[in-house]
């Protein structure tokens, strides 16, 4: 990937909320569609701010002058899509019918994640950003536009997808320098953390993971459920995350090899169907997660892939399903 390209592009294509046209009207919503539909939006607010946490930290964390300078487009990103989804809530909280906040499950985890950033190894938050990004773009936030089919929400959702279009580019150019011989070299030169610090990152990410699978389940699988029925774009989602996880590199990475081993655990004839919930919650997911989405010919082609043509090819998802 050429990173002054994509600086270049990032730059270009900033946009502010008031380049969109408020004036419009919302479509007639049932009490239901609304209630689900603003609640959507004020979690995604949330969830954009996370995001955005995460990408000052990796700013923070990264050598390279470019990457650093992608990073904080991205952070103005996130402010901008956080604002933009909290203003789509008020915009389609017609009738007022209850008072909104950010879901249980969401403000529980929040705080965890944001504490675990902090301590987290640099693969380890990349891969919750991806995993989070591809749920959010491939499914989440094109499946939300769909059901709510108005001109405000189409007009809004085309520039947010634009904008994690690239963080997804980046995202998987950042699992790739993370898979890297060169990054493994760097992490056998470094010298090893004390003993008190080795405990707190292994509590921080006992706890991110204890928190990680409600929140997964309350803001995008139970509203997939609602705007995506079918579950199609989801498990699309899911098995792009699955295709990197098995690349080489990624797979012989410690969070890699953890959820590979739970996910084979998962697929034995008893253990699976006997302690498959206890597997999901130690890896932080619904089950879907450990459900092997690719054959064979799938994981071997995405073998012979660079990440790049990777990356492209799950962005390209969006046009077409």
């Amino acid at each position: 990937m050429d990173l002054q390209v994509m600086l270049e592009k990032c730059r270009r294509d900033q946009w502010k909320v008031t380049d969109l046209d408020w004036t419009q009207k919302p479509r007639p919503m049932s009490k239901d569609d609304e209630i689900a539909i603003v609640q959507y939006f004020t979690d995604m607010a949330e969830i954009e701010r996370l995001a955005g946490a995460l990408f000052k930290e990796q700013e923070r964390r990264v050598q390279d002058e470019t990457l650093r300078r992608i990073f904080k487009t991205f952070i103005v990103d996130e402010i901008r899509h956080a604002e933009c989804a909290e203003r789509l809530a008020r915009f389609y909280d017609v009738h007022h019918h209850r008072d909104y906040e950010s879901s249980r499950a969401l403000a529980k985890f929040a705080p965890h994640f944001l504490e675990g950033i902090r301590h987290l190894s640099d693969d380890v938050a990349n891969a919750y950003v991806t995993a989070g990004e591809l749920m959010l773009d491939i499914a989440l936030l094109r499946s939300i536009d769909d059901y709510v089919a108005d001109g405000m929400s189409k007009q809004a959702m085309r520039l947010i997808n634009r904008d994690e279009s690239r963080h997804i580019a980046i995202d998987y150019h950042m699992v790739e320098y993370y898979a890297s011989p060169e990054y493994a070299a760097k992490e056998r030169a470094r010298a090893e953390a004390p003993a008190v610090d080795r405990f707190k990152a292994m509590r921080t990410f006992a706890s991110v993971v204890y928190y990680a699978k409600p929140f997964f389940r309350e803001v995008f699988f139970l509203p997939m459920e609602r705007v995506d029925p079918s579950g199609t774009r989801l498990r699309e989602a899911i098995r792009r995350f699955q295709l990197l996880g098995n690349k080489p590199g990624v797979a012989e990475r410690p969070l890699g090899k953890f959820i590979l081993g739970l996910q084979n655990l998962y697929h034995r004839p008893v253990v699976g169907p006997m302690f498959g919930r206890v597997l999901s919650r130690l890896a932080g997911v619904e089950p879907q997660f450990l459900e092997r989405l690719n054959d064979d010919a799938e994981l071997a082609r995405a073998q012979t892939m660079s990440y790049e043509q990777m990356a492209e090819e799950a962005l390209a998802v969006k046009e077409t399903n």
